[in-house]
């Protein structure tokens, strides 16, 4: 069987007023990407030869976050969803193949979803595919029914609104999400109607019309309804985060990462996570931060944008900014933060410290309060810490400083000058008794 080239057109033109919002909706941020970006992701993985959106009258911000290659078209007016989907005809005039239908704030609808809807639909020879699932509890209690025919086909949908008590009662219910023979989708969007409860084109009567003209239309029943979680408020958005974050987890967990507890452990789609690495509970790793073979990552540890090598230790309570690199067995500890740094091999900053714009060699110990003082007001510096340097307790290092191999710092320094390979600097103000102070002080 030849497949037929694929196009997909996301609807993203709900302002969301439910969220109570300034943000649109589809730019809420689900799990580490935009809602919209889930969609506009699984429509990739198919390879479309077009992918086209479907943006409101102030669609701006929308547009902003599409990624190249992607088309934006404006529906004018908010008329319903059957008048979205057929703003996109202009852009895909000529087109030959089938049309994948979606829409924008469903984050939880899969590549696999997809893929096996769009193969249901050129199986089967019918005009359309839909994809439906049986209602739940929590899921699917006020989306359009499932209504078959005799043969098993699906003879229409109908919005809950709209529908009798007996449909009412129907337990497959659609999902939002279509294949539609592109050749017979745009005719039938032109005679939809709006004579239903709101008054409104709706995209799930381009159904009925097709069955109508003797065309059949598929229903592929999926046994996981979350995929068709759309967000309509905060809570749906958080709910919707949670399914994203333990898809995330089961699948670093079956390639052989250690997640002590998914529960609390959110990792964003981006990072890269190598087998036998480890992460402790109530830890957030994001954007590109990668984390080798053996390292252990938390309990309560925020990496952003960094690099963890093998065998590298970072936490607890950690804080590793965008630019953090810890080269393997490294060791960023206990109430640290680092940002745009390299800790070489085996080197260590155990705890209570800052470390910004520098580089620390090999084999170094950072004592406990240490601070790089980076920032002179106007511009930012770096500070170099060279192989096998032990820094003592409560340091500062202003730079630009350079602290050659093998040297030594003095507890409570405070180092503005480089100091030389296997020197001890010493920067602090000596010690001076002053006897009977306390004694004259109590009078």
């Amino acid at each position: 069987m030849t497949t037929p080239p694929l196009a997909c057109v996301i609807l993203a033109g709900g302002r969301g007023t439910r969220m109570k919002s300034a943000t649109p909706k589809l730019l809420h941020q689900a799990c580490g990407r935009p809602v919209l970006a889930w969609g506009l992701a699984a429509a990739a993985a198919l390879e479309p030869a077009r992918t086209i959106v479907v943006v409101g009258a102030e669609g701006d911000e929308v547009r902003a976050i599409l990624p190249d290659g992607v088309e934006a078209v404006t529906q004018a007016q908010p008329l319903g969803t059957g008048d979205a989907a057929r703003t996109a005809r202009g852009a895909l005039e000529g087109f030959a193949g089938d049309v994948v239908m979606m829409n924008g704030d469903h984050p939880l609808t899969d590549p696999a979803s997809l893929r096996d809807l769009a193969a249901a639909r050129a199986e089967s020879g019918a005009a359309a595919a839909v994809l439906t699932f049986t209602r739940t509890a929590t899921i699917g209690a006020d989306f359009g029914r499932i209504v078959r025919g005799p043969d098993g086909g699906v003879e229409r949908i109908v919005e809950l609104r709209d529908a009798s008590a007996e449909e009412r009662e129907l337990s497959e219910v659609n999902s939002g999400i279509y294949v539609f023979r592109a050749d017979l989708l745009w005719p039938a969007l032109e005679r939809l109607s709006t004579a239903n409860d709101q008054g409104e084109l709706y995209l799930t009567d381009a159904v009925g019309v097709l069955v109508g003209d003797g065309h059949t239309v598929a229903g592929h029943l999926h046994d996981d309804p979350t995929v068709a979680l759309g967000i309509n408020t905060r809570a749906d958005l958080a709910a919707a985060s949670a399914l994203l974050r333990d898809r995330i987890n089961l699948a670093h967990m079956l390639a052989g990462v250690t997640i002590v507890d998914p529960a609390t452990t959110w990792i964003e789609p981006s990072v890269t996570l190598a087998p036998d690495a480890t992460i402790e509970p109530f830890t957030l790793l994001r954007g590109s931060t990668r984390v080798g073979a053996g390292a252990t990552v938390g309990p309560h540890a925020v990496v952003v944008d960094a690099a963890i090598g093998p065998g590298a230790s970072v936490g607890p309570f950690c804080y590793l900014r965008p630019g953090a690199e810890l080269a393997a067995d490294a060791k960023a500890g206990t109430f640290v933060e680092i940002k745009n740094s390299q800790l070489a091999a085996r080197a260590k900053v155990p705890h209570l410290s800052y470390i910004g714009d520098a580089s620390i060699g090999e084999d170094t110990n950072i004592g406990a309060g240490a601070i790089t003082a980076n920032y002179d007001g106007r511009a930012k510096h770096r500070t170099t810490i060279g192989k096998d340097v032990h820094t003592s307790s409560d340091n500062v290092f202003v730079a630009p400083v350079t602290i050659g191999d093998g040297a030594w710092t003095a507890a409570g320094s405070v180092i503005t000058d480089d100091v030389p390979p296997d020197a001890l600097a010493v920067a602090r103000a000596h010690q001076k008794n002053i006897e009977g102070y306390g004694r004259r002080k109590r009078g």
